[in-house]
């Protein structure tokens, strides 16, 4: 068995060149192999473009060789956030590798030719969550552990207070949505199934086939309705302007790579609909897509000879309509920007710690509207404002911990259904046909967005028992978060009730939103809660909870077991990686945490001395455990100044502690005795090893790029410590 450790992008991947040669040699010291997979945005869109590079520039396709890895008993699998990518970020990556002589063709917004055609199906395999679901192998185990809540406790963040006369709300579709509009049925053979679309006229379009379904897999299909999404989106406006609130949207535009860059486009061209309408011609011209974002379409309208016609009307709508949020008010970036900007199980969770308010285009702090379409999932934000105004601001030295257990093997449910997600060209019905037999159908209008997802038994049936397995290993409570009005959720919670029956069980099944009010409930009183959930659900969750009771959610330990007995460890959330990677290049000062990448080595290592018996591997997994709790009690984490300790500098912590923890071990002599000496000469050279750390930063640095970094420029600025590389390559010589 060997580790295998993801390079990816942004800040983590900065943080990568840093700390995995620290990683290599601890571990190559007790013959524990480390390879890397890059699946970083670049790295898939060259995998996937061969035929267009020189034999140097090709590369492997390393999520498809990961595809595979997961699937063996032996996957042992480090995994660091990646950038999931909106159109305009992967426009952006294109042009700066051809800027490097990468000869990619451009992306093709509307296909004119079989060749375009296929071109932009190419680029769509790299969209969105393009990377999860192939990896998640398995279901997801996510909690904080003590040393970290412990920490968080005794350090509590600084807590804006919640007026509890705040005009903040949560907005949401109460009819027209996916979550109105969902059908669900249990299969109860094993079949092959085809999407077709049959329009008004009669004439029929197979737009899947081959959809291979299995005996009790449960297969839900819905639309939403974008007649009523517009006329949502024009009384939300409205209502923000009447109550002077902020409009805010909250959508997934990378993950819901297919529906929410559309939803998000209709709330553009709805906010600044006189402009649409008034330049619908130039706007035409000039190929402007409101699913890409004002920040495209000011950029496109720079060529326009009504350029200032066209601004003139901008500004104006700016200035008698709702006031926008504002992702940068400084640079006058807007909410409606750009897709990615705004990712809801970030954003949501950011605004509510921050007293439930955003800010205004002149950086003031304003109450919102905060306007997720589909109510699905919006109904928890809800739930969390609604406790505020009841019970006051949270108070994280005091609070509980809500772990989660996420439904999501083999694309369970929604992350899984980009390639079963359509937009209707005309009206007509959708329809799931097998053998002839129609299993969900749905009638829709033109333009109106369809999706189906699926959930396989195996799969629910191993979240099912995980969630049962952690809440006896934790003797804590626990809820699965499902809503009988739900169609698929209807479904779901029999299947829970007969297998709780099955194993003597009795665990709460509540809606999201009652589930929400409940787990608040019981951390608010310094319990535990056991969220147990399904995809989508998950991945807000655990960034909502450990945001409020850690003030971030990258500290959490992320475990996914593999349903055919490897693991994978994820390392926390990557929300805010580009402003870090801009505070990098201007004052070569990286404020990434690394915390989530050690918490996922100490799992990881535990892992493999248990998978192989490996006697210095559970030694290695026990000092690092020793010493990351001590990294976290002498409060090591990078600091957000320059000039003062850095991520670079957090590595050198945690590796000191390391073998600090090594040498005093008394289990593993050979490695106690090496280590003294290594130990040693760390602590002697702290001073000095920091001082090469935090002299270097305060100057401009050249990365080489942004979604492709220069290796060895990049390793110069992440590792400018010739003391400490000195020692690091001395412990990794054999």
């Amino acid at each position: 068995m060997h580790i295998t450790y993801t390079l990816t992008d942004e800040s983590p991947a900065l943080a990568t060149y840093s700390f995995l040669p620290i990683v290599q040699a601890f571990l190559n010291r007790v013959n524990i192999s480390v390879k890397t997979s890059d699946i970083s945005l670049s790295g898939r869109i060259l995998a996937n473009f061969g035929e267009y590079l020189k034999d140097t520039q090709k590369c492997e396709d390393a999520l498809e060789i990961l595809g595979e890895l997961v699937k063996n008993p032996q996957a042992n699998l480090i995994k660091t956030p990646n950038i999931s990518a909106s159109i305009p970020q992967l426009k952006a990556a294109i042009k700066e590798l051809q800027t490097k002589g990468y000869m990619l063709p451009n992306y093709p917004d509307e296909p004119k030719n079989d060749e375009e055609a296929q071109i932009k199906a190419k680029y769509q395999k790299v969209l969105g969550s393009a990377v999860n679901p192939v990896l998640r192998q398995g279901n997801s185990d996510r909690r904080s552990t003590k040393a970290v809540k412990d920490y968080a406790k005794n350090n509590p963040y600084r807590v804006v207070e919640f007026n509890p006369n705040s005009k903040t709300r949560v907005s949401y579709m109460k009819e027209g949505d996916f979550f109105s509009n969902e059908k669900a049925v249990l299969i109860n053979e094993d079949c092959v199934a085809s999407i077709e679309f049959v329009g008004n006229n009669g004439k029929s379009e197979v737009l899947k086939e081959g959809l291979k379904l299995e005996k009790n897999e449960i297969l839900d299909a819905t639309f939403m309705d974008v007649a009523k999404l517009q006329e949502f989106y024009a009384k939300e406006i409205k209502a923000s302007k009447d109550d002077d609130v902020l409009f805010s949207l909250h959508l997934k535009a990378t993950m819901m790579k297919v529906s929410d860059p559309i939803l998000f486009g209709y709330a553009v061209s709805t906010f600044f609909k006189e402009l649409f309408v008034e330049f619908k011609d130039e706007f035409e011209k000039l190929g402007i897509n409101p699913n890409n974002g004002l920040s495209e379409l000011l950029s496109k309208v720079e060529t326009s000879s009504k350029k200032d016609e066209i601004l003139k009307k901008y500004n104006e709508i700016l200035t008698n309509s709702a006031d926008i949020s504002m992702v940068n008010s400084d640079k006058g970036i807007t909410n409606l920007h750009v897709p990615s900007d705004v990712i809801v199980d970030a954003s949501m969770p950011a605004m509510l710690k921050n007293g439930a308010r955003l800010w205004d285009k002149e950086g003031k702090e304003k109450d919102t509207n905060a306007v997720i379409p589909d109510q699905t999932y919006a109904t928890i934000y809800e739930a969390v404002i609604e406790d505020l105004r009841k019970n006051g601001t949270l108070n994280p030295a005091k609070l509980g911990s809500v772990s989660n257990v996420g439904l999501m093997a083999k694309k369970a449910q929604e992350y899984g259904s980009h390639d079963k997600t359509f937009v209707a060209k005309e009206d007509g019905t959708f329809k799931i046909i097998v053998n002839g037999k129609v299993l969900l159908e749905h009638k829709v209008k033109k333009g109106d967005i369809y999706r189906a997802n699926q959930a396989k038994f195996d799969a629910v049936l191993n979240w099912i028992d995980l969630g049962i397995e952690r809440a006896d290993l934790t003797s804590t409570e626990a809820i699965f978060w499902l809503d009988s009005k739900r169609a698929s959720n209807k479904i779901m919670i029999e299947l829970v009730q007969n297998r709780l029956k099955e194993k003597g069980k009795n665990i709460a099944i509540l809606a999201p939103y009652d589930a929400c009010l409940k787990s608040l409930e019981l951390i608010r009183g310094g319990k535990d809660v056991i969220s147990i959930t399904g995809n989508v659900l998950r991945d807000y969750l655990t960034d909502l909870f450990p945001i409020l009771e850690l003030g971030t959610s990258a500290k959490m330990l992320s475990v996914v077991p593999m349903l055919n007995g490897g693991a994978m460890f994820e390392t926390g959330a990557g929300g805010s990686a580009p402003k870090q990677v801009e505070q990098l290049v201007e004052e070569n000062h990286l404020r990434w945490d690394s915390l989530g990448e050690f918490l996922a080595l100490q799992a990881s290592l535990e892992f493999y001395a248990n998978k192989c018996n490996h006697h210095k591997a559970k030694v290695l997994a026990e000092c690092l455990d020793e010493a990351i709790g001590e990294w976290l009690e002498n409060n090591k984490a990078p600091s957000r100044k320059v000039k003062e300790d850095d991520n670079r500098t957090s590595h050198f912590y945690l590796a000191m502690y390391f073998a600090n923890h090594l040498a005093r071990q008394a289990n593993d002599m050979e490695l106690q005795s090496f280590f003294k000496d290594i130990a040693l000469e760390l602590s002697s050279n702290e001073e000095k090893i920091r001082a090469e750390f935090n002299d270097a930063q305060g100057v401009k640095v050249d990365l080489g790029g942004y979604y492709k970094f220069d290796d060895e420029k990049v390793n110069k600025i992440m590792r400018p410590s010739a003391t400490f590389n000195a020692i690091i390559e001395k412990i990794g010589q054999r």
